[in-house]
């Protein structure tokens, strides 16, 4: 039986954008003319509940249960009538299909607002007088959490603008409290969910519905999207796979999750979907299977004996991203600052310019995975004939490469090529901070229509990056950061603290180092995250040589990712955290930028040893 496929991402991803998971998917079931149809859930459920109906539902059940109010809870269920009567009009306006509206929003008299307004301050500051829009899109943002604020307090304490019950499937080694919450009565979101699905299943009536799990935060409503489907039609078969699923369920035991899913997949979904339909259309054995987990026997079975080799990055098709409603997605502004925005901010078609890391050897990262380690560039002349058949089908020039790390060699000759064909995009991408992004090299890229790029500063010091194998030091990524923002191309660092044998000491120069960087405007953004051990990682696959003791923990029987350790020789990361929050987010806003650094924290620091010129010097004898 020919199989009636459904590809479906369960909220919540970005709202501004679709999650590109289906859309690849979709792309190369084309390539063998399997016809296949997507859903995006997420801006589904966000467009029904962020509506005057929405809204109006919302405020009758919170009425209804006489549910207890928080002050701020109090306030907006007193405003209902001014949000019910604005909802429609803001939505429109972060669809971009009214954008004059901005003009009444900037009033400051047409929104209500709550306790979500009282962090806006300085918006002139921010916009000026002519950054209308932006400041426009920012306060309905606001707004827009105003509300997410009082459905988490009140109908549903899982509910988040971009993610949904995140908490449950960080870390979940057990499956106990999600089946447990699984089997509870269905929640005001998960109603919404349940309403929209129907129409779906209904109207396209697969035989077979593949659902993307990328983040914890999707866990849960792939799972009572699976839920539902094998209640109301059990014929159909379940698949589910993702980015969450091939970090996390690895070693998955727990019989339980097949009571939501037929077949749970591993690494690129291309071939393992490819077997599964041939299966189900009964042209292979079960035991052809790729990368796959079946129930078998009332056991947790994995079958990877299929002697195919995976679909090469040359024949993975052009993404697809038709029958999903690109005019309807809403661009917020989570926070005024310009890199981050763009995570949240406009419609970009994702593409992948090379499976896996040309790099692959960070020893904190999942180096042992195929997504990593397989690495295999895309041709250039592809690369280019994809792009104009998204933009032909987006109508979007806006690309975001999703690599893992971006290669300098194969950015050139895609810049190079984009010039060539005279192809009108702008774009940003993940890189390292190596030297072969030259100057020359960075003004070639913005002329392709480069605008931003995002890489590892990692903890900014020598001797930890050289622990990380990261293969950059603070100097180089000092020069590239450099080139980069004098080609006018932002500059976004990710920043770790916590690494295993850090001192305080690092800590504070690390600090001191980032400092420097943005008061020389080599990067105009950044984010500190705590680090963690992954299973797959070199640290958990080597930890005697960092100096850590992993924690002998049971092994669970569903998600098995994230490993607790000691870190023998380092400092209490802990209690760095807040700390170096509150500085980077001063940094960014050009706020306190020569405050000693010892002010941002409540415990005694060491005074950092590095020269106060250094970043300076590098820059100035590159």
């Amino acid at each position: 039986m020919k199989q009636n496929i459904l590809f479906i991402t369960p909220p919540f991803t970005q709202p501004n954008t679709p999650y590109p998971a289906t859309p690849y998917l979709k792309g190369f079931l084309n390539t063998k003319n399997i016809q296949s149809n997507q859903v995006d859930l997420g801006i589904e459920v966000i467009l029904e509940l962020f509506s005057s109906k929405g809204l109006s539902n919302l405020f009758n059940r919170i009425e209804k249960e006489k549910i207890e109010l928080s002050e701020n809870a109090r306030c907006i269920v007193n405003l209902k009538k001014e949000y019910i009567n604005t909802i429609d009009a803001v939505i429109s306006f972060l669809q971009d299909t009214n954008p004059t509206f901005a003009y009444l929003i900037c009033n400051r008299n047409f929104l209500p607002e709550t306790s979500r307004f009282s962090q806006c301050q300085d918006l002139e500051w921010h916009f000026g007088t002519v950054g209308i829009r932006d400041k426009g899109r920012y306060l309905a943002t606001l707004y827009l959490e105003d509300i997410c604020d009082l459905i988490s307090q009140t109908v549903d304490p899982n509910f988040g603008f971009s993610r949904y019950a995140e908490h449950l499937g960080r870390s979940a080694s057990s499956f106990d409290e999600i089946d447990i919450l699984l089997n509870k009565p269905n929640s005001f979101i998960d109603e919404l969910l349940i309403k929209i699905l129907k129409q779906k299943i209904e109207y396209f009536k697969p035989t077979l519905v593949a659902i993307t799990i990328p983040f914890p935060g999707n866990l849960f409503s792939a799972l009572k999207c699976g839920q539902w489907i094998k209640k109301h039609y059990p014929e159909t078969k379940i698949i589910l796979g993702g980015g969450y699923v091939n970090t996390e369920l690895r070693s998955l035991q727990d019989v339980r999750v097949f009571d939501y899913t037929d077949f749970i997949t591993l690494d690129d979904g291309e071939l393992p979907i490819l077997k599964i339909i041939e299966y189900l259309n009964r042209e292979c054995n079960i035991y052809d299977l790729k990368r796959t987990f079946i129930l078998n026997e009332n056991k947790v079975t994995y079958i990877d004996n299929s002697k195919e080799n995976d679909i090469t990055a040359k024949d993975t098709g052009t993404p697809d991203y038709s029958d999903l409603p690109l005019n309807k997605y809403i661009s917020v502004i989570e926070i005024a600052n310009p890199m981050h925005r763009l995570w949240s901010d406009g419609r970009w078609n994702k593409l992948t310019l090379a499976h896996g890391c040309y790099w692959g050897k960070c020893s904190f990262c999942d180096i042992s995975l195929d997504y990593i380690k397989r690495y295999e560039p895309n041709d250039v002349a592809l690369i280019c004939d994809r792009i104009e058949k998204i933009i032909e089908q987006t109508k979007q020039n806006g690309f975001h490469f999703v690599d893992e790390a971006a290669p300098p060699a194969l950015l050139k000759e895609l810049a190079l090529e984009i010039i060539k064909r005279n192809i009108t995009i702008v774009w940003w991408t993940n890189i390292r901070f190596e030297k072969s992004f030259t100057y020359e090299l960075c003004q070639l890229l913005k002329k392709s229509g480069c605008i931003a790029v995002s890489g590892g500063l990692e903890v900014a010091s020598d001797r930890i990056l050289k622990l990380i194998n990261k293969g950059i030091t603070v100097t180089q990524a000092a020069k590239v950061a450099y080139n980069f923002s004098e080609s006018d191309i932002m500059v976004h660092a990710y920043l770790m603290y916590g690494f295993p044998t850090q001192t305080a000491q690092e800590t504070i120069d690390s600090l001191e180092i980032v400092r420097q960087f943005f008061m020389l405007n080599l990067i105009q953004s950044a984010y500190w995250h705590k680090f963690t051990m992954t299973a797959h990682s070199a640290i958990a696959l080597n930890p005697d040589k960092f100096n850590v003791e992993i924690e002998k923990t049971e092994i669970g029987t569903f998600a098995n990712n994230d490993l607790i350790h000691i870190d023998k020789k380092g400092c209490n990361h802990d209690a760095f955290s807040d700390g170096l929050k509150k500085s980077l987010f001063n940094y960014m806003n050009d706020l306190n930028i020569d405050m000693s650094l010892d002010e941002w924290f409540d415990f005694d620091v060491p005074m950092t040893i590095v020269a106060p010129d250094f970043i300076k010097n590098v820059i100035d004898f590159s």
